[in-house]
């Protein structure tokens, strides 16, 4: 429950301002958009953290430089095929999935660390940091 509540929050948080004040959207449509996007993240969200778990259990990464490559790789790896498949049940071209992943790519890049710093914080405030994970934030 906390990995999932955390995508949630984060990402509605994120994602919300991104298209209220980037993309120009009304609040309406945000709201619209944001909730259809929560089942996508209930049923992605503790799936994800347990794969993030995973590449941070076999791939040494100690350091700043090292934490966030690992973040970037687990959250690409999970999240480009996740919105790959999204975009082809909406009925997108081979085309246009090439363009939306190849622009979502980079706020996927900016957003990994970020998010995976939070939810390594929420789940420490609920007693849940999984063993290898519980560690000094990176300086």
């Amino acid at each position: 429950m906390v990995d999932t509540g955390t995508t949630i929050v984060f990402f509605t948080i994120v994602a919300g301002l991104t298209e209220l004040l980037l993309a120009g959207m009304s609040p309406r449509e945000v709201l619209v958009t944001r909730a259809l996007t929560v089942p996508v993240m209930v049923l992605t969200g503790r799936p994800y953290g347990m794969w993030r778990d995973m590449w941070f259990r076999r791939v040494p990464a100690r350091g700043l430089i090292a934490r966030t490559a690992l973040d970037i790789a687990a959250f690409l790896s999970f999240q480009v095929p996740v919105y790959a498949m999204i975009l082809w049940v909406a009925g997108a071209d081979v085309g246009e999935m090439a363009i939306a992943l190849g622009s979502a790519v980079w706020l996927m890049v900016l957003l990994s660390r970020p998010f995976g710093l939070v939810l390594e914080r929420v789940r420490r405030a609920f007693g849940l940091a999984p063993p290898g994970l519980a560690h000094a934030p990176d300086r």
